[in-house]
């Protein structure tokens, strides 16, 4: 063999070995519009870390939940990164599911999280999910609608102010709905929606005995105002419309109002996305008077799960993707009001990004906002605003969401859904022992 030869024979060999001994990070992520930017500016990471390929699974909401709980409940080890949410980390932590974050290495700045996105990720002071996103909700409108009706938003609207304005900016025939709420079916769907607007209204979950509450007039109240309001106000089909659903009708130009995760107000306000861009404005999720407003609090978090082989390469990613790096990343690649909302406080000191993103101050004021020990009017037993913080919930709330989406579409009325989730908590609450 010549030289020549040898040398590419060896330079093979050492390029297969190399291949050989690449890791692959499989991550499974919902199919929201950051996460699809986190997967198409991944090829800067993977050209500072070639020793690690990276394997996307990018899912549907609802069936990203029901995937990474079969597969962490079952030890599958079908994924190294999970996207999970602020309802997750503290159950699965406590059942030794997850890695502890608490190495991210000396620059990622743990304490630049915002205390109540850290908080809700962290148990006994430990991280076990770092924050990709942050999010509380608030209102999205129509400011040259508002403007051509002669109507102004407050910046802490109450919901009968809400329900007028949306029964006067509807027009049906030109397909204009006065509003776009979530009727899709799921527990991070329809039923986060209306949990986070029950406690504006004073409804709860439970009560202090952890007895279930959807038989008070509080109850009643809050869906038969939902059902009605989006019956008058609403897009036909409601009940199949989750948020990717309202995203599309709002940035089409079809709804006055949207109430939903603060996180859409980057894809809203952007002109090569959205055809209404240059007139949205922002507002507090309502109230009714009673002390609590109808926003929630969430992140979007990456994990870690016990069962992974790559640990550590995964552990690498997940600091990349969640770092300040990554943001001015984004902030490079696509503009300032691209990146990732409610992770740092650095983002809401930096004059660059407040500039960009008229929506930044009114996201950080509804995250800071929300209280998840305290998250209704009356005492709870329980952690949670959008969600109850008990493993029986995520199984109990996509029922009693399916509930809400037939009363939403008339093929049960509001009495017999709530009667029907009273049902369903009560046998659920006293199968997993809460009651007797």
């Amino acid at each position: 063999m010549g030289i020549r030869s040898l040398s590419l024979a060896v330079g093979a060999l050492l390029a297969t070995t190399a291949l050989a001994s690449a890791e692959t990070l499989t991550i499974a992520t919902v199919n929201n519009g950051d996460m699809i930017r986190m997967q198409k500016l991944s090829d800067a990471f993977t050209s500072e870390h070639p020793d690690i390929d990276l394997e996307w699974v990018v899912l549907e909401e609802n069936v990203l939940r029901q995937r990474v709980t079969t597969d962490i409940a079952t030890k599958g080890g079908q994924y190294d990164i999970m996207t999970i949410g602020t309802y997750e980390v503290p159950i699965w932590a406590n059942q030794d599911w997850l890695v502890a974050l608490d190495d991210l290495g000396d620059d990622y700045d743990v304490e630049d999280l915002l205390p109540p996105i850290r908080e809700g990720l962290s148990v006994d002071g430990t991280l076990y999910a770092a924050p990709f996103y942050g999010e509380s909700s608030m209102v999205m409108y129509r400011t040259d609608l508002f403007d051509e009706a002669g109507i102004e938003m407050p910046d802490a609207p109450t919901w009968s102010f809400i329900a007028d304005a949306a029964r006067q900016l509807t027009d049906k025939e030109n397909e204009q709905f006065g509003i776009c709420l979530r009727g899709k079916a799921g527990w991070g769907e329809n039923a986060a929606f209306l949990t986070a607007t029950a406690n504006s209204f004073g409804a709860r979950w439970f009560d202090m005995d952890w007895q279930p509450q959807f038989d008070s007039p509080e109850w009643k109240e809050t869906l038969q105002f939902y059902v009605d309001l989006m019956n008058d106000a609403g897009p036909p089909g409601a009940s199949s419309n989750g948020f990717n659903e309202n995203l599309a009708l709002f940035q089409s130009g079809k709804c006055a109002m949207w109430i939903d995760a603060t996180v859409a107000a980057s894809f809203v306000t952007d002109p090569d996305e959205s055809t209404v861009a240059d007139s949205v404005g922002f507002a507090l999720a309502p109230d009714t008077g009673k002390g609590k407003r109808g926003n929630w609090l969430w992140a979007w978090s990456l994990a870690v799960p016990a069962g992974s082989q790559n640990v550590d390469a995964a552990k690498t990613f997940i600091a990349w993707a969640t770092s300040k790096d990554y943001l001015a990343l984004v902030a490079e690649n696509e503009g300032w009001a691209s990146v990732p909302p409610g992770t740092r406080t650095s983002l809401y000191e930096n004059e660059d990004y407040l500039k960009a993103a008229p929506f930044a101050q009114m996201t950080l004021d509804s995250i800071m906002s929300a209280d998840p020990k305290n998250p209704a009017v009356e005492p709870v037993p329980y952690v949670g605003v959008q969600f109850v913080a008990i493993p029986e919930f995520q199984g109990l709330a996509t029922a009693i969401g399916q509930q809400f989406s037939a009363a939403l579409a008339g093929t049960t009325s509001v009495d017999q859904a709530l009667t029907t989730a009273q049902q369903l908590s009560e046998r659920e609450m006293r199968r997993g022992g809460y009651l007797n």
